[in-house]
C-alpha cells in the first residue's frame, strides 16, 4: 500500500464499507433497539406498578440463578431498572457480537478474499482498511446507544438513566470493536479471527456469571474484569455510575493502538502467528474427506467442548444456592413446596441453564457449517471436488461434526454441571447421568439449525451468514418472548420452544422425533440443492 499518510483513502473506504453493509446495519440497529423499546413496553403490563416491582426486586436479588444469568437488579423503583436487568446482559452480548462481527467482515475477510490487496494498489495507507472497519463499527453502536435512549425516554423513563443505557451499550461494543481489530490481525483467516474474538466474548460471559452469582460476599473483582460486567455496573436507573463506560472506552483506545502497530508488522494477507507447515508426508487419514473435515474442524470442537464443560461446572455450583435462598424466604419456599418441593425450583434452574447452553452449542454448529462457505470462497474446495471426492462426501463430511459435534458439546456441559452439582448435592453418578441427559435433550432443536445453514449454503449461498441471524431469533424468542407476550406460533418458530423442559418435566419422545425428521428434511433439500449448483458462485 502506498500514501505518506497511513490514513489516505479512509474516507472512500469508509463509504464502501457502509454502503455494502446498509441492510446489514439496518437490521442489527432496529433489530436490538426495537426489542429493547418492545420489552419496556411489555414489562409496563407485568410490572406495571412498584409494589411487584419491589417484589420482583426481593426475589431476584437473592436468586444465585437470575444473578449467574442475567445479573442482578439495582433498582426496581422504574421499569428501566428492570429492563436493565433482564435484557442488560443478553442485549450487551448482541452488541459484542455485531461489533466483532462487522470489523472482521472489513479487515481479516477483506484480506483473505484478495480484494484488499487490489484496494491496496491504489493510494491506500496502511492503516486505512482497519480504520473503515472500526469506525464502521464504532458507528453502529453510537447509533444503537443513542435510538435505545431516546426510545425510553419516549417511553416515559428517566433521561439519566435512559442515557446510562444506551452509553453502556455503546461503551461494550466500542470496546469488543477493539477484540475485532486484534484479532483480525493473529490469524490469517477470518473465521478463526472470529472465533478468537469469540472465545474471549464468551470468558466475558463466564466472569460475569461466577462474579454476579457470588454476590456481594463473593469475588466481585470477576464482574469488574468482565467488559459484560461494566454493562451493568454502571448502574442504570439506580444511581447510574457515569464512570464506568469510560473502561470499555479506554480498554478500546488501547485495543486500537495494539492493532494499528500489530497491521504494520505483519504482510498483508498473513496473520501475526504464521500458520504451521505440516508434515512432509500427509497422513493416510486426509485421503477422505472425513478425514480432511477432522483435520479442520478438530480445534474448534475440542475449544467448544472445553468451554461448555466449564460453563456448565460454573452453572452447576450455583444450583445448590437456588436451594438455600428458600430458606430465607418461607413465603415462596411455601408455593415451591405446593409445587413439588425445593428439587422441583432446583430442577427448574437447570432446565433453563441448559437452554441457553443449547443456544450455545447452536453457534458451534452454524461455525461448523459455515466451514463449507470459507472453503468454497477460498477455492480450496473446487480442487478437492476436482479428485474422486464426491460433492456429498464432502459435504457429508463437515455435516457429520455438526452433528455429532453437537452431542459432543452438549454432553461436555452437562457433564460439568453433573460433576459440580453432584458433588455438592453428594450424588456424582446419578446427577452426571442425568444432566449429560438432560443436555443431550436439546440436541434435535440444533440440528434443525444445522440444516437451515444447510439450505442457506446449498441454495443461496451468498446468504449463508444468515444463519446468525436465525440464532438471534432463537435467542430473543426464548429470552424475552413470554416476556412479550407473543403468539404461541411465532414461538413455535424456534426449534427450541419444543425442548422438553428437562430435568423437571416429563420427557416426550415425540417432539424429539419430529424435530429429528423437520432436521433431516433440512439436510436433505440442502444435499439435493447443493448437487445442482456450480461450486464458488
Amino acid at each position: 500500500m502506498t500514501g505518506r499518510n497511513p490514513l489516505t483513502g479512509l474516507r472512500p473506504l469508509l463509504g464502501l464499507a457502509l454502503r455494502r453493509d446498509r441492510l446489514l446495519l439496518a437490521a442489527w440497529v432496529l433489530g436490538l433497539v426495537g426489542i429493547t423499546l418492545a420489552t419496556t413496553s411489555a414489562m409496563g403490563d407485568l410490572y406495571g406498578t412498584v409494589e411487584s416491582r419491589r417484589q420482583l426486586e426481593a426475589t431476584a436479588g437473592a436468586n444465585p440463578a437470575f444473578l449467574a444469568l442475567i445479573g442482578p437488579l439495582h433498582d426496581a423503583s422504574t421499569l428501566g431498572g428492570v429492563l436493565a436487568w433482564r435484557w442488560g446482559v443478553f442485549g450487551a452480548l448482541l452488541v459484542a457480537l455485531m461489533s466483532t462481527f462487522l470489523v472482521t467482515r472489513h479487515t481479516r475477510a477483506e484480506e483473505e478474499s484478495g480484494r484488499l490487496e487490489l484496494i491496496g494498489s491504489a493510494v491506500v495507507g496502511r492503516h486505512a482498511p482497519l480504520a473503515a472497519g472500526v469506525l464502521t463499527a464504532l458507528l453502529a453502536n453510537v447509533v444503537i446507544g443513542l435510538l435505545t435512549a431516546l426510545g425510553l425516554i419516549g417511553l416515559g423513563e428517566p433521561a439519566a438513566g435512559s442515557f446510562a443505557f444506551g452509553a453502556a451499550f455503546t461503551a461494550v461494543g466500542w470496546a469488543f470493536a477493539g477484540v475485532g481489530a486484534v484479532s483480525a490481525q493473529v490469524s490469517e483467516s477470518a473465521r478463526t479471527a472470529n472465533a478468537i474474538s469469540g472465545a474471549v466474548l464468551g470468558l466475558a460471559y463466564l466472569l460475569r456469571a461466577v462474579g454476579d452469582a457470588a454476590g456481594d460476599e463473593g469475588p466481585t473483582w470477576l464482574t469488574w474484569a468482565s467488559p459484560l460486567g461494566w454493562a451493568s455496573l454502571t448502574r442504570p436507573f439506580a444511581d447510574e455510575r457515569w464512570w464506568v463506560p469510560l473502561l470499555p472506552l479506554a480498554l478500546c483506545a488501547v485495543l486500537l493502538v495494539v492493532a494499528s502497530v500489530l497491521v504494520t508488522r505483519r504482510d498483508l494477507g498473513g496473520g501475526l502467528v504464521p500458520t504451521r507447515l505440516g508434515p512432509a508426508r500427509a497422513p493416510a487419514s486426509l485421503g477422505s474427506a472425513f478425514g480432511l473435515a477432522w483435520r479442520l474442524q478438530r480445534g474448534m470442537l475440542l475449544g467448544w467442548a472445553l468451554a461448555l464443560l466449564v460453563l456448565g461446572g460454573v452453572y452447576g455450583a450455583v444450583a445448590r444456592g437456588v436451594e438455600e435462598m428458600l430458606g430465607d424466604n418461607p413465603a415462596l419456599a411455601q408455593i415451591i413446596t405446593r409445587m413439588g418441593g425445593t428439587g422441583a425450583v432446583v430442577d427448574v434452574y437447570l432446565a433453563t441453564i441448559l437452554g441457553v447452553i443449547g443456544l450455545f452449542s447452536a453457534i458451534y454448529v452454524v461455525q461448523a457449517l459455515l466451514r463449507l462457505r470459507a472453503e468454497e470462497t477460498g477455492y480450496r474446495a473446487e480442487p478437492v471436488l476436482a479428485t474422486a471426492v464426491g460433492r456429498h462426501a464432502w459435504v457429508a463430511g463437515h455435516l457429520v461434526f455438526a452433528i455429532v459435534g453437537t452431542a459432543a458439546v452438549l454432553a461436555a456441559a452437562g457433564l460439568g454441571a453433573g460433576l459440580v452439582h453432584g458433588a455438592r448435592v453428594g450424588d456424582v453418578g446419578g446427577q452426571v447421568v442425568r444432566l449429560v441427559g438432560a443436555a443431550l435433550v436439546h440436541a434435535p432443536a440444533v440440528w434443525v439449525v444445522a440444516g437451515l445453514s444447510l439450505v442457506l449454503f446449498a441454495l443461496v449461498p451468498k446468504l449463508t451468514s444468515v444463519s446468525w441471524a436465525v440464532l438471534v431469533v432463537c435467542l430473543v424468542l426464548g429470552q424475552l418472548g413470554p416476556l412479550l407476550r407473543l403468539d404461541q406460533w411465532v414461538m413455535d418458530l424456534s426449534p427450541f420452544t419444543h425442548v422438553p423442559r428437562v430435568p423437571g418435566a416429563e420427557p416426550t419422545a415425540a417432539p424429539l422425533l419430529w424435530l429429528t425428521l423437520v432436521a433431516a428434511v433440512l439436510v436433505g433439500i440442502g444435499f439435493a440443492g447443493f448437487r445442482r449448483r456450480d461450486v464458488g458462485r
